[in-house]
């Protein structure tokens, strides 16, 4: 994927209510209206959010791509400077900015929760266009996309584990899960139910207690990424796999839902090179996306979401099939199914 600007929209804006900047990028509308999550963190300057709202709006377009969704990608961010307090009435403001801004999409941009945001947040902004997914089931949205992300990245792991492993059900295998949060900890559970030895981490050590009580084991954050394991899974921070911590890693397989965990594409060839096999970010985590517009946008039954985010498995086993014949990382295989789709769009938009 390339950092020029091959996006459709960017727009920046400062709130009319909160003073902050707000971003909005769309990447591609090929397959269908842009989706992508809203993103409110702090950042050093607002020029980062926008680069962040850039590389994740068109992840999202390859993530949507490869799961066979026909959407486009997009990302929204509102960008906090790291000396200003965010009150509960800023973060209100800030998303009713937000809101009033989507709903100059007219449906062709749409939201869901993302780093700092949360089904609650998604009411808010639904004041102001329908199009805001994961609300709670009480305001009509599917709720916390954590299960179905969590869902989605144990069927990758299961058909990465049967290629690496010969075997899907991780029995006995050490997995070493960095990030204990919604997803990370949905991720632990269905693996300790299938008897794999599960170790964590996270940043936040009040989630020690919890991982212990949960018979997990528990290693220190610096340390994740190095430690003995199978299969290591990135379930937090992106931008963990890099020149510096490849060489540490001992597991065998890669698969995780941290958003952009390489620090450059390079780095694919770089775990290939040592065996690794390495699922991508946007494959592996696609499973609340999923979700969240089979049952709100398309109006599948909760049954039939389910099967739909369990055919990730499927995917990453098509991608397997097509990197080892072609001779070729996944991430490349990924990134050639992605195209195909959307170069078929192309045509088939020029033929009309």
């Amino acid at each position: 994927m390339s950092q020029a600007l091959a996006h459709e929209d960017v727009i920046i804006r400062r709130g009319r209510r909160s003073g902050l900047p707000l971003i909005v990028a769309v990447h591609s509308r090929a397959l269908g209206p842009a989706v992508g999550g809203c993103r409110l963190r702090r950042y050093d300057t607002w020029q980062h959010g926008l680069a962040d709202a850039l590389r994740l709006s068109e992840a999202m377009t390859y993530k949507a791509a490869v799961a066979g969704l026909d959407f486009g990608g997009g990302k929204s961010v509102i960008a906090l400077d790291n000396d200003t307090a965010l009150t509960p009435q800023l973060r209100e403001t800030a998303l009713e900015d937000l809101g009033e801004l989507i709903a100059s999409f007219q449906g062709s941009y749409r939201t869901g929760p993302d780093v700092g945001t949360g089904p609650e947040d998604m009411v808010v902004l639904r004041r102001f266009s329908p199009y805001a997914y994961c609300a709670p089931e009480g305001h009509g949205g599917t709720g916390n996309s954590g299960g179905p992300t969590a869902t989605g990245v144990l069927a990758a792991l299961r058909a990465g584990a049967r290629h690496v492993f010969g075997d899907a059900s991780c029995t006995g295998r050490t997995v070493v899960i960095s990030g204990f949060g919604s997803v990370g900890s949905g991720i632990a559970a269905g693996l300790a139910a299938k008897g794999a030895h599960v170790v964590v981490s996270d940043l936040e050590a009040s989630r020690k207690e919890a991982a212990l009580a949960s018979g997990y084991g528990w290693v220190e954050p610096g340390q994740a990424l190095s430690a003995p394991a199978d299969i290591l899974v990135p379930a937090a921070v992106g931008g963990v796999l890099n020149d510096v911590t490849v060489p540490q890693i001992t597991a065998r397989l890669v698969v995780g839902p941290a958003n952009n965990q390489l620090t450059e594409e390079r780095v694919a060839d770089a775990l290939a090179e040592r065996g690794i096999v390495w699922v991508p970010d946007y494959v592996a985590s696609a499973g609340g996306i999923a979700y969240a517009l089979s049952r709100e946008s398309e109006n599948y039954s909760h049954e039939a979401a389910q099967k739909r985010v369990e055919g990730i498995g499927d995917t990453v086993t098509r991608l397997l099939d097509l990197a080892l014949s072609a001779g070729t990382t996944l991430l490349r295989a990924a990134q050639q199914i992605a195209e195909r789709r959307l170069a078929s769009s192309d045509l088939e938009a020029h033929a009309v």
